[in-house]
């Protein structure tokens, strides 16, 4: 990537100042901007970034003083508003005592380490209390890949005002956590990397943001970082901005700059305070007070659920109106008018890292509740004369896949639960919570086909069923098409593919045969070039392995979902053939020796096998069958000592490994224990040799 954004081609340049000039002809204010961004952009990077990255010319700032008095009723609980019409009666006041905020980022941005810092400095914990690192990411899972998977609330207390901050996911495959709980807040911590700038996933969430009116507070992190380019940043993250429709006062963001893993933040890159004190006062100064009506009837939407052993189901949301107290007696109701009653047995809100029970909540703030065993996401805790809250929507899901009862010849050797009762009851507990996916019945009483955002969606909850004790099978993935007009579409993705120089002809060629259309190429001084295209969901299936193998490891590939759009037509996404075992025992050197000459196996001596399952990947197009269990002759006539057998390390293939090579024909059997591959038994051989 370049210092220098002028590398931008002038097509791109173009349109992306057309698009912008056309907004800002009602606006005095985006005039003023948009005249300080063509500066900027002619590669004046020296200037003040706040005149013109950000807008905040003089003129516009004195306005703004004179229309915002926040500032001057921050000690105030609350501060009375001319009334607006609620229903229930009463009139609509701001809390001065609470900020309710999510932290959104691409993935590896640092969200959960400056969540670290954040409660570290807070006085969370004590001064001689050992904490791991990452300390939200609860979830071993989450721990083992460095990602975050779930949503996770937590609150802190700077200056008696409570900050409620939301940690959410990354990677765009669980944009669905990210979309409810943004319900929840009234502003948002935007982290942009120092070094990547906005990425993918971070214009997807800022979008669902700002579609909310949401203020945002954006972050600059690793600032530390040698190879850091902060105005650059600056400078995308407005161009992301006005791209996205963003109002005036939504692109008069507020920037701060911080090192997470130093626990320092301040308003200017190279002026970093010991702490992170400038980052929680612009916190209080730029995202507004939850707008509430205390007087109203009790409206509470259900944006998370959680278990606990003891009290059972957890309802975690906000207050919107009026007060919900412990021991209450109210109603459940759903947008279509059906309500339940239900009482509230326990009430918890979030205080420094745990949840503290308590009497009553009052309308703004972030509570948790049990006593209500059958309450589903998106439906609204009310009094008798509440009404039910618009309920929570998410994008709808792109990919596929089937989960079916687990047929191999080792079938119920290691799980636990391998019914197909089991498998349903599973699936229908994993939709009360993930919004984002889907449950429908497939071809047979024992398939069910699972839709989610993608395959990495899907194989977590594949990963987590697995540890809990299943054992079943689960085919391809598949993308979800559309029939509109008589015309076939199908999901396309944004793909930015940052490699080295010398490996850009592999990508160009590896993208294009998978139907992608190329839509930007920025080459930097560092010897690194961003590669952005246009491809179909079917595409990107396999394609991060082959990626990997092309460029020695050293590609690196973001998607987001873009659109539907025309079918591509028929693509061919692996080459290869797989190499199968047509006998059934444990594996042998002596046969592998002769097995390794054909392609790359994937599994060594005395391993345990069937008829059918995949051994290894030919080296060349078609399956081929083999006898991976033949023994060496065991006679009287040989008397001379035998040879030794030196055979290749096999290849290593994780969950998501075999989720990604197996093709229409093929198979993955999960269990506790292991992760197999195989040719589909109800289908016939294909492309056999």
């Amino acid at each position: 990537m370049s210092h220098s954004v002028a590398i931008r081609s002038a097509p791109v340049e173009a349109a992306l100042l057309e698009s912008v000039a056309a907004r800002s002809a009602a606006s005095p204010q985006r005039r003023v901007r948009l005249a300080g961004l063509k500066t900027f952009r002619r590669g004046h990077l020296g200037q003040s970034i706040a005149a013109t990255a950000l807008g905040t010319s003089a003129a516009g700032l004195q306005s703004k003083r004179k229309t915002n008095g926040r500032s001057a009723v921050r000690a105030a609980v609350a501060v009375e508003a001319p009334a607006d019409p609620v229903a229930g009666g009463g009139e609509a006041v701001t809390r001065t005592d609470i900020r309710n905020i999510a932290i959104i980022a691409h993935v590896d941005h640092g969200k959960t380490t400056l969540v670290d810092a954040m409660l570290r400095q807070a006085k969370v914990f004590r001064d001689n209390q050992q904490m791991q690192e990452r300390i939200m990411d609860s979830n071993d899972l989450e721990r083992e890949r460095g990602i975050t998977i779930l949503s996770k609330n937590t609150a802190i207390r700077f200056r008696g005002t409570k900050i409620n901050i939301i940690d959410t996911p990354g990677h765009s495959d669980f944009g669905g956590e990210v979309e409810r709980v943004l319900n929840m807040v009234d502003g948002v911590l935007l982290l942009v990397d120092s070094v990547e700038g906005p990425m993918p996933q971070t214009r997807f969430v800022l979008k669902k943001a700002l579609e909310l009116g949401h203020r945002v507070v954006v972050v600059v992190n690793k600032v530390d970082r040698p190879a850091a380019r902060v105005q650059h940043v600056i400078n995308s993250t407005f161009e992301l901005f006005c791209e996205l429709e963003a109002t005036d006062d939504q692109c008069d963001f507020t920037t701060v700059y911080a090192s997470g893993i130093q626990g320092k933040a301040g308003m200017e890159p190279d002026n970093l305070a010991d702490d992170l004190e400038p980052l929680f006062e612009s916190i209080i100064k730029c995202v507004p007070g939850p707008r509430v009506q205390p007087s109203a009837a009790l409206q509470m939407l259900v944006t998370n659920l959680d278990y606990d052993e003891h009290k059972g189901r957890i309802a975690i949301g906000r207050v919107h109106a009026g007060k919900i107290a412990r021991g209450q007696v109210a109603k459940i109701c759903t947008p279509d008018g059906n309500c339940r009653v239900a009482k509230v047995v326990e009430l918890f809100v979030y205080d420094n890292f745990a949840r503290v029970p308590v009497d009553d909540v009052e309308a703004g703030d972030i509570c948790a509740l049990s006593g209500l065993p059958d309450v589903q996401i998106g439906e609204t805790i009310a009094d008798r004369d509440g009404d039910a809250l618009p309920t929570i929507s998410v994008e709808e899901p792109t990919v596929k896949m089937s989960f079916s009862v687990n047929v191999s010849p080792f079938a119920g050797r290691e799980g636990k639960f391998v019914t197909s009762r089991n498998l349903r009851d599973r699936l229908m507990r994993e939709l009360e919570r993930n919004l984002a996916m889907k449950v429908e019945d497939g071809e047979s009483a024992d398939t069910f086909l699972v839709s989610g955002r993608g395959t990495l969606h899907i194989t977590i909850l594949i990963e987590n069923m697995r540890r809990e004790g299943y054992e079943f099978m689960v085919g391809p993935p598949r993308v979800i098409n559309k029939e509109e007009n008589g015309k076939t579409l199908e999901p396309y993705e944004e793909a930015v593919v940052e490699v080295p120089e010398e490996y850009v002809g592999a990508v160009v060629d590896m993208l294009g045969t998978r139907k992608g259309q190329m839509l930007d190429l920025q080459a930097s001084s560092s010897g690194t070039t961003v590669v952005k295209y246009r491809v179909p969901t079917r595409g990107l299936l396999g394609l991060r392995n082959a990626m990997l193998t092309a460029t020695r490891g050293t590609a690196v590939i973001n998607t987001i979902f873009d659109s539907y759009g025309q079918w591509a037509g028929d693509m061919s996404t692996r080459e290869q053939g797989s190499l199968v075992s047509f006998d059934m025992g444990p594996t042998t050197s002596y046969a592998l020796f002769s097995c390794q000459e054909r392609g790359q196996l994937l599994l060594g001596p005395g391993v345990e096998v069937y008829k059918g399952q995949i051994i290894g990947l030919h080296q060349r197009p078609g399956d081929l069958d083999l006898n991976a269990c033949k023994r060496k002759a065991a006679t009287n006539v040989r008397s001379n000592k035998d040879a030794t057998v030196v055979l290749a390390a096999p290849l290593e293939f994780s969950l998501d490994d075999c989720v990604e090579y197996i093709q229409e024909d093929e198979l993955v059997e999960v269990t506790p224990l292991s992760v197999r591959m195989l040719k589909n038994p109800r289908m016939g051989k294909k492309g056999k040799k």
